[in-house]
């Protein structure tokens, strides 16, 4: 058996899983069931490429298929999606909204005490740029040469 993963990691593969899902919400009676040429006409793929697809969800488990003559219907099975769903429970039970609040505010407290940091430093620079304008302006010229 595929491992499952691998198997829904191909884009087309869910997207047959999607078309029958909706086809199964859509109509209880006919047990979700839909032919290859209809899951063709959805996809807008060939028959061979929709069949490659098919083969290999049902070598998963994902999808059965009914034979009625030449004519192959295929629906969702549910149960080897239960082993993705246990491995993504524990993903959807973190709240990440609270841990992106949280990470907010840890960068906002950043933020401010680089805003005070900034200021403090503005301010030593504005002081020791006051200062130097002054002690240049009260310097009086030398004589560098000697002769001057």
């Amino acid at each position: 058996m595929a491992d499952i993963f691998g198997v829904v990691a191909d884009s087309t593969r869910r997207e047959i899983l999607r078309i029958l899902l909706e086809r199964y919400n859509q109509s209880s009676t006919a047990g979700g069931e839909l032919s290859v040429s209809d899951i063709v006409d959805k996809l807008g793929l060939s028959q061979p490429t929709v069949s490659k697809h098919l083969k290999v969800l049902r070598e998963a488990g994902l999808v059965g298929v009914r034979e009625a003559g030449q004519h192959r219907y295929y629906h969702l099975d549910y149960a080897p999606l239960e082993e993705i769903e246990d491995w993504l429970i524990p993903f959807l039970s973190v709240d990440f909204d609270a841990s992106a609040e949280e990470a907010a505010e840890e960068t906002e407290g950043l933020k401010e005490e680089q805003r005070a940091f900034a200021a403090a430093i503005g301010k030593a620079f504005a002081d020791t740029s006051f200062q130097m304008a002054h002690a240049v302006k009260d310097a009086k010229p030398r004589k560098w040469r000697k002769n001057d």
